[in-house]
């Protein structure tokens, strides 16, 4: 059942055996003082090692910019070590996995850096609240990162892509969506600045491409990908006109020769809220050559229209594989897909409850069986 989403893709030197892949899914299961990747991790990613490609959970670059609890770091090696079994675990069961890279940026909360309040493109505050230990509290205003400080967090991003490396990841993918730290930079919203990063897109892009120039030099651009938000607002970060900002980022992944770019194309009910903006994806797809990854909102059958109308090269699924760890067997096989379980804990709190227990199709077929 739709063959062409078993059809496998090379994607620079990723070769990626079918077109499901697993969208960045964070769940805070690092629940400890160096938030270093856990034993269920590995069962986590073992499990879901049949989809075509892993993008793994956003990963904290620095200690600046993470604000998710539990949620895993790659700046020091006992996260290397602890990311280690993971990538091992994969590789094993015959899958590959890329490392989301991340900064929260503004959306950091100064309760995760000892008071001090969270860098950004501008001195902006993001709306709402941010999850903390401590409960739900409301965003403090970011600094502005100086002209001369922007290099520095450059610095982190390419030392977080040599540690993805000694990691043993397939390669790296840049989080430059969903309102966090590149996507303050890309949009006018979120980046007021004067200088080389501000004003019109063209600059604005600048921070976008020194960190994949970054990431670039440690891995090759034949394995470096980046994934993007182009459509609508998202916590608070927003484009007046989303088509010159996303052509301007989709012009500098052309430029690199980067592997593949995702984007996140919500429908009216997806994540993150609704929006009204088109889909910049035949656009970006005009300008970019390389191998483009759609994700939110898709079942097997849309997914394989995309990809045969040419929209797309594969489809990355999020909350579909939280459930079913085996999500590109149930296609293959047109089976019903489990659904997750509504509990709270089973999203982000670090229980293997919602997690590691959902079983795969045969183990449900083996249950049916014995129960009869």
């Amino acid at each position: 059942m739709h063959d062409i989403l078993f059809q496998p893709l090379t994607m620079g030197a990723i070769e990626a055996k079918n077109r499901i892949f697993m969208a960045p899914l964070t769940r805070g299961r690092a629940a400890n003082e160096g938030v270093v990747p856990t034993e269920m991790m590995v069962e986590y990613y073992r499990q879901r090692a049949g989809s075509g490609l892993i993008i793994s959970e956003a990963t904290g670059i620095s200690k600046e910019g993470s604000g998710w609890p539990s949620a895993p770091g790659i700046w020091s090696q006992e996260q290397v070590k602890g990311w280690q079994p993971v990538t091992k675990a994969v590789h094993e069961a015959g899958g590959q996995i890329v490392l989301q890279l991340w900064h929260m940026g503004r959306l950091v909360h100064p309760y995760f850096l000892g008071g001090e309040a969270p860098v950004s493109a501008s001195a902006t505050t993001a709306p709402d609240h941010a999850h903390t230990p401590e409960g739900r509290l409301p965003h403090g205003e970011a600094r502005a990162l100086p002209t001369d400080e922007v290099a520095r967090v450059v610095e982190d991003y390419r030392i977080a892509a040599a540690n993805a490396k000694a990691a043993g990841f397939d390669g790296v993918q840049l989080h430059g969506a969903n309102g966090y730290l590149v996507d303050q930079f890309l949009r006018d919203s979120t980046n007021l600045r004067d200088d080389k990063y501000g004003g019109p897109a063209t600059n604005r892009v600048r921070f976008l491409r020194e960190v994949l120039e970054a990431c670039v030099g440690e891995w090759g651009a034949d394995r470096v990908g980046v994934r993007l938000s182009p459509n609508g607002e998202t916590q608070g970060c927003d484009d007046s006109d989303p088509a010159t900002t996303f052509g301007e980022a989709a012009k500098v992944c052309e430029e690199l020769s980067l592997a593949f770019v995702e984007l996140r194309e919500p429908g009216p009910d997806g994540t993150f809220g609704a929006t009204e903006v088109p889909k910049q994806s035949p656009m970006i797809r005009d300008i970019y050559s390389g191998k483009l990854i759609l994700n939110s909102d898709y079942d097997a059958a849309s997914a394989a229209a995309d990809i045969e109308a040419g929209k797309c090269d594969a489809v990355s699924f999020g909350r579909p594989y939280i459930s079913n760890p085996d999500l590109e067997e149930r296609i293959r096989v047109g089976a019903e897909w489990a659904p997750n379980k509504n509990v709270p804990k089973s999203w982000y709190f670090p229980v293997e409850e919602g997690y590691i227990d959902y079983p795969t199709l045969a183990e449900e077929q083996a249950q049916a069986a014995a129960t009869g």
